[in-house]
């Protein structure tokens, strides 16, 4: 059979606030235009990320109960650390409250007494990598691949590394460079996969060259099943062992267990150096917590353990990937401008061609964001010149693309909100000349995306 269903049953629900467009513009200006300062209950479907907002399983919530809240020793940290190295076979894991700690710690590391001058290369970093990174004076450099910057160009693995380019840099730079750095999948660039093959490739540059390669890894699972269905060779291993294979080549990993694992809190920062994970526990302890929980409860640890064994199962993995292509499709015959091919974990709209009329300093996916709110009340992400625009000495110009991420929590929508977020989008795209773009009054110094305010130009962008 062809029809794909939800390979899970449904046994608890919340109910959705219905609000009305006339409610929405009051909201969305009382937000200052920013979605993110909206509250939950005024939004009809939660897009916004995909990070923390999974329904668990009944096992998950089951494992709640087991969860021992021993500050030191706990059973439930080792129960955690046993899941981690049985997909991610690391020596040290350190557990953290979520991933962008584990990110500030491995900073701290690598930054030491000043990151001025230093490089990290990323395929492409996201939004607190890159902070962090850049917060501490190292230069944050994205290398993806040509492909990966062309929105409507379809190519299996848009995140891959671009190799040649790497290669220069740290001719150029070795000494610079204290490590290199792999997003799975590549959220900033569309949610795109990167290969067995560029993960293999840039392990042996990394090699070459005396540096380790970290992993960025969110999305670990569902960038293990695109290596599956799509780089030869892999069609007939298991999503474990295309795991297991992927973190072979890495000498650590940064971890957001709130994305694949399906838990509402938790996160790790893994490692083989012990000299690092010394440095890395001590910091730990100061900003955290104590190295067997590290921020979280012990029935976080239960649910992240839980997780992992869930996320790797194929027919989950067949079912979420389905999901998000189903959605790309429509909206592709429809004209709406989309990122291709389907990333992993959102619906990407490329914003800059759905309205060339506003420039990216007027940030179109923003514009985009709002319009989608106040006409089906559905909350996005803006990602491109209004996440990044800002540079670090100060000044701004436009990100490589201005993209509008539709981030689908994992077991928390059907089809048939599938078919509404469609819907929505083909009202807005045969009115998109009537959109106008906005204007950022006030922001903060860092991450200004999350709470800086704005003001449209021109008329208003509700029907």
């Amino acid at each position: 059979m062809k029809t794909i269903i939800e390979p899970f049953r449904i046994k608890s629900v919340e109910p959705i606030r219905m609000t009305t467009v006339e409610e929405r513009e009051q909201l969305i200006r009382a937000a200052d235009y920013n979605v993110f300062s909206l509250k939950s209950e005024d939004v009809i479907i939660d897009l916004l990320t995909d990070s923390g907002t999974s329904a668990m399983s009944a096992g998950q919530w089951s494992m709640l109960m087991r969860g021992d809240e021993s500050y030191a020793g706990s059973p439930s940290f080792y129960r955690f650390e046993e899941a981690v190295r049985e997909l991610m076979p690391f020596k040290h894991i350190i557990p953290t409250h979520q991933g962008r700690a584990a990110e500030h710690i491995l900073t701290a590391i690598v930054a030491g007494d000043s990151g001025h001058g230093k490089i990290i290369p990323n395929n492409t970093h996201f939004d607190t990598t890159r902070a962090n990174f850049e917060n501490a004076g190292i230069t944050a450099l994205d290398l993806v691949v040509e492909e990966g910057l062309d929105p409507a160009f379809e190519h299996p693995f848009k995140g891959n590394m671009d190799l040649q380019r790497l290669e220069q840099l740290l001719e150029k730079e070795a000494d610079n460079i204290p490590l290199v750095e792999l997003t799975i999948t590549n959220n900033a660039g569309g949610g795109q996969p990167v290969s067995m093959e560029n993960i293999r490739e840039t392990k042996a540059l990394c090699e070459r060259y005396g540096k380790p390669l970290y992993i960025d890894s969110a999305r670990f699972a569902e960038n293990a099943y695109f290596i599956k269905r799509r780089e030869p060779g892999y069609q007939d291993s298991s999503i474990p062992d295309i795991v297991r294979e992927m973190y072979s080549y890495a000498d650590g990993m940064t971890m957001s267990g709130k994305k694949d694992t399906f838990a509402n809190m938790g996160g790790w920062l893994a490692l083989n150096d012990d000299t690092w994970a010394e440095q890395a526990r001590t910091h730990l302890i100061m900003t955290e917590g104590f190295p067997t929980y590290g921020g979280m409860s012990g029935r976080d640890m239960e649910c992240l353990a839980a997780g992992l064994k869930e996320i790797v199962e194929e027919d989950y993995l067949h079912y979420r990937i389905r999901s998000i292509e189903y959605i790309n499709e429509k909206l592709d015959a429809l004209g709406v401008p989309v990122v291709k091919p389907a990333g992993g974990h959102a619906v990407f709209i490329d914003a800059r061609a759905m309205l060339p009329h506003i420039p990216p300093l007027q940030y179109p996916g923003q514009a985009l964001s709002v319009a989608m709110y106040v006409t089906g009340g559905i909350r996005a992400a803006e990602i491109g010149s209004f996440m990044f625009g800002r540079q670090p000495d100060g000044s701004e110009a436009p990100a490589g693309m201005d993209l509008v991420r539709l981030a689908m929590p994992r077991r928390v929508y059907t089809q048939s909100h599938g078919d509404y977020i469609v819907e929505c989008l083909e009202e807005i795209y045969g009115r998109r000349d009537e959109l106008k773009g906005l204007e950022i009054t006030w922001e903060p110094p860092s991450l200004r995306h999350f709470t800086a305010r704005l003001h449209p130009l021109g008329c208003a962008l509700a029907a």
